[in-house]
């Protein structure tokens, strides 16, 4: 189904082929635990490109291939000449002829797109400034796990700076999943409208409900997950930081945010690294220029049942194996996803109990 194919933005993909990808996890998660995983990438070969630094992206892409039989190659910023003394599209004309796949986490959207065009293997988004995808996948079986109901039926705010990946990501993701999705930020820190539009665009075919307001209260009402990302980046100076905090504070996911939900079993989710404390290098210079324990989230939050985001940072690893089982190794693949409909097995069952 996917087979040779990249993925470098949630919109490479259909509603369908994102409900696949997300049943291929499950399985191949299940499959793990239960000790009799097959391997499907034997001598597969992966070159990671890395021009940002990472834990999680790094850890579960050679995790994954590891356990899938195959072989990857790290290169940061420093280890390649990608855009030092080698252009984009003269890397992806070399590496292509010695890997299977790519992964690039890094600034441009346009860098990740263009050795998709021109290394002829399948090319993976591990991050850019524009969308986070295999993110979002993680983010999307997670909140599956825990709601415990269709996707459908599940709802979820982002609350912060929504312009860039994780903001602008989240909304196309809740359009592919039919969510409900909300963003809540200052309307100066909406997603561009270019991507608000492909929201709706994806959202006329699966029913999705997407929202974009200041209001808090209105934005968290009876959602199921909050999730929030970093609100400054430490290269920006002090007085942008002084600005996007001032904006931002009333945004903060603390417990009285949380309480706002007037749901119960509400969940917390973060891509991480979160600065909720003072125990790094970054959180104590942020206590030192702001005087804040935490920025985007709160101890009282984070430190909490409510947190679920180290199960997001463990699905991590297995979604990101399934997009590479998909695109890299030959069906069939362990999946009951019904292709012409994209429901999922679990879908299927619960029309069918609802029909008895």
């Amino acid at each position: 189904m996917l087979k040779g194919r990249s993925f470098t933005k949630e919109t490479d993909l259909t509603p369908v082929e994102w409900t696949y990808l997300l049943e291929l996890s499950e399985q191949l998660k299940a499959e793990r635990r239960s000790g009799c995983e097959t391997q499907r990438l034997v001598g597969k070969k992966v070159a990671l490109l890395f021009e940002k630094s990472s834990t999680r992206t790094r850890c579960a892409f050679e995790v994954a291939l590891m356990e899938q039989g195959g072989h990857s190659t790290y290169l940061n910023s420093s280890d390649s000449q990608i855009m030092h003394k080698e252009s984009a599209k003269d890397t992806a004309r070399v590496l292509g002829r010695w890997y299977d796949g790519i992964e690039y986490r890094g600034d441009k959207q346009s860098k990740v797109e263009e050795l998709a065009a021109l290394s002829g293997v399948p090319v993976w988004n591990g991050l850019t400034d524009q969308w986070h995808p295999t993110q979002m996948l993680c983010d999307s079986l997670t909140m599956l796990e825990h709601a415990g109901k269709p996707a459908g039926e599940i709802s979820y705010a982002y609350v912060g700076d929504a312009r860039f990946n994780m903001g602008r990501s989240l909304l196309v993701n809740g359009a592919l999943l039919g969510a409900d999705v909300r963003i809540v930020a200052p309307k100066e820190l909406w997603p561009d409208e270019e991507c608000v539009a492909a929201a709706h665009q994806v959202a006329e075919s699966t029913g999705a409900c997407i929202t974009l307001t200041e209001s808090v209260e209105e934005g968290v009402a009876g959602v199921d997950f909050v999730h929030t990302d970093i609100w400054v980046s430490m290269g920006e100076p002090k007085e942008v930081w002084d600005e996007r905090i001032a904006m931002l504070r009333p945004y903060q996911a603390t417990a009285s945010l949380v309480k706002a939900t007037a749901n119960p079993d509400v969940k917390y989710l973060h891509c991480l690294p979160a600065f909720h404390d003072r125990a790094t290098t970054v959180g104590q210079d942020i206590y030192d220029k702001t005087g804040m324990n935490g920025l985007e989230v709160t101890d009282d939050v984070f430190e909490t049942s409510t947190n679920a985001a180290f199960d997001q940072a463990e699905n991590r690893m297995h979604t990101i194996k399934a997009v590479m089982v998909a695109t890299l190794a030959d069906p069939p693949y362990p999946t009951t996803t019904d292709t012409t409909t994209g429901t999922t097995g679990a879908d299927r069952e619960n029309r069918e109990e609802d029909a008895r």
